[in-house]
């Protein structure tokens, strides 16, 4: 049963917009989950916009890069990986292979979705 004040939609429509409103927050939480946003640079809507959108373009990259290099590293972890390692000149695969780094969810058994899990 959904409460609302908007008596001039139907029933049907205000469940969609619940749904729709669900979809908004859960992109938000993946947001704040996976690309570990923590302050943003400016205060403008432009400001917010380019911070996120850099953020998952990086995302992706790196999730790509797992992908065809057959890296079987969390993203988190070769994100980290790589944040350390922004001016080194050392090649990925080595990069990926020389670094010990253990993520303390992988340590207890914790597995992140991957991106590429249905293909």
């Amino acid at each position: 049963m959904f409460l609302t004040n908007a008596t001039h939609i139907s029933a049907l429509q205000v469940a969609e917009l619940y749904k729709n409103r669900w979809q908004v927050e859960l992109f938000f939480k993946w947001l704040k989950q996976h690309l570990k946003i923590k302050k943003y640079g400016g205060t403008t809507e432009n400001a917010v916009r380019i911070q996120i959108y850099s953020a998952i373009c990086s995302y992706c990259l790196v999730t790509l890069i797992q992908k065809e290099m057959q890296i079987n590293r969390s993203t988190y972890e070769s994100l980290q990986i790589l944040s350390i390692s922004l001016t080194d000149k050392t090649h990925l695969r080595d990069l990926f292979v020389k670094t010990k780094f253990q993520y303390d969810k992988e340590r207890y058994g914790f597995n992140e979705p991957n991106l590429f899990d249905n293909f």
